[in-house]
């Protein structure tokens, strides 16, 4: 069996079709795959949730309490200080206060934390972006979380 140019030409004609084909399909696939995934973002008021979350009013007290304790201390011990020195333990309070804040502010962000990933687990959500963030779209999971944070 013998091929001739015109069969040559037909396979050559054939391949490049289907080969043009497939390029112009792959990027509608790739945009519809795209615009799927779209839908899995979901946005929450982290601010709201860090706010209203059952601990918070706890977290507050033990900073204000902290807060009063440092400034008895400062008023306490800078009697006998010169100047330098008040304002050297003036600093070492206030960083003493700033492990503090952090402490308690990371306790409860650990803890909205959590329950984001779980209610976007369940909601089959592959994103979640602060809701300050977003301009439009985005499924809102906030009421949802804080369901989950008070188990209600």
């Amino acid at each position: 069996m013998k091929i001739n140019c015109k069969q040559i030409k037909n396979i050559f004609l054939g391949t490049f079709l289907l080969l043009s084909i497939v390029t112009i399909v792959q990027p509608s696939t790739t945009y519809a795959a795209s615009k799927e995934n779209a839908f899995q973002i979901g946005v929450v008021n982290y601010q709201l949730l860090i706010q209203q979350h059952p601990d918070a009013a706890k977290a507050q007290e033990t900073m204000n309490a902290a807060v009063a304790q440092a400034k008895s201390d400062l008023d306490s011990k800078s009697v006998n200080m010169n100047d330098q020195e008040k304002q050297a333990y003036y600093q070492q309070l206030q960083q003493g206060l700033a492990i503090k804040e952090k402490d308690l502010l990371g306790a409860l962000q650990n803890k909205v934390d959590v329950a984001v990933a779980a209610v976007a687990k369940a909601k089959g959500l592959a994103t979640i972006v602060d809701k300050g963030s977003v301009v439009y779209g985005g499924q809102d999971i906030t009421d949802d979380v804080m369901k989950k944070i008070t188990g209600k």
